[in-house]
């Protein structure tokens, strides 16, 4: 699945070439693409057609488009392979072409998706905190770019918890964003094993974790942000544009980067985790 950082720079890239404009027609291909929009395709289509796109936004791994002036959230799902393509009408479909929208500034918006896990769907914008968000992503925390992301109250929060770290970093109600890649690469970078408690963990320990996933992912936007043509936006769905420079995902039995040691890869959530057997220890009661 796409993580914050390949999910942003989908967004800068809509963000560059889709607002201002106005949608002149909506076409739906297939129709698990809006499976979501309960209301069904001809509904999604409707409603679209004529509305604007006034910004594109994100909160963690969540993105939408606001439309005016409706007042509605286009919340786009990318699933594992979905990518928003902006085209022009002369450039033959995609193979996997799923929605297209095209736009009156002379541009096509596609969405094109091998495995058809995402999707569109419109949503009623609703105030939190002082955000806008769209009603499904109302419960999401904010993520480590936020502005007004505030690590030491969501350190509060984790000592509340009885649960391992990695667990409570992929928690989008306490912290959004975070994936397993990054998670993975921000625990090696505080020298934390994925098993430690969060409750066991110091207030300074917790918070180098934090400031580790934000740092690893703002060093993965920067390299990911100069990665796109300026008519093609993509989500890679797997390691991002961040691949080359990941310290242990994916590095199995390969030397640690900073001590040596082989890579451990271990089965989490039926996913896995990988760390440094040197540089993050297991805890005692993790087996």
């Amino acid at each position: 699945m796409p993580e914050l950082p390949e999910v942003e720079v989908v967004r800068r890239g809509l963000d560059a070439h889709v607002v201002g404009a106005t949608v002149d027609s909506v076409q739906v291909l297939h129709p698990r693409a809006v499976r979501r929009h309960e209301p069904g395709p001809r509904d999604l289509a409707l409603q679209v057609t004529g509305q604007e796109v006034a910004s594109v936004e994100r909160r963690g791994k969540y993105m939408w488009l606001v439309l005016e002036p409706a007042d509605l959230a286009l919340v786009v799902h990318l699933g594992m392979s979905g990518q928003m393509l902006v085209q022009p009408p002369t450039v033959p479909d995609e193979k996997h072409l799923r929605i297209r929208a095209v736009l009156d500034n002379g541009a096509d918006l596609r969405f094109v998706d091998q495995r058809t896990f995402g999707g569109w769907a419109l949503a009623p914008l609703v105030e939190v905190d002082g955000d806008r968000l769209p009603l499904p992503v109302a419960h999401i925390a904010r993520d480590p770019m936020d502005p007004r992301f505030d690590p030491d109250a969501v350190v509060a929060v984790l000592r509340t918890k009885h649960t391992e770290i990695k667990r409570a970093l992929l928690d989008q109600t306490v912290v959004s964003g975070i994936g397993n890649i990054y998670a993975d690469e921000a625990l090696w970078r505080a020298r934390i094993h994925g098993n430690r408690p969060t409750d066991a963990l110091s207030r300074p320990k917790l918070r180098s974790a934090l400031d580790a996933a934000t740092e690893v992912m703002a060093e993965a936007l920067g390299q990911g942000g100069t990665s796109f043509d300026a008519l093609y936006v993509n989500v890679n769905g797997e390691s991002g544009y961040f691949e080359r420079s990941l310290n242990v995902y994916g590095r199995e039995n390969e030397p640690c980067r900073r001590c040596g040691a082989p890579i451990r890869r271990e089965k989490f959530m039926n996913r896995s985790s990988y760390s440094c057997p040197k540089c993050q220890p297991r805890p005692r009661t993790a087996r």
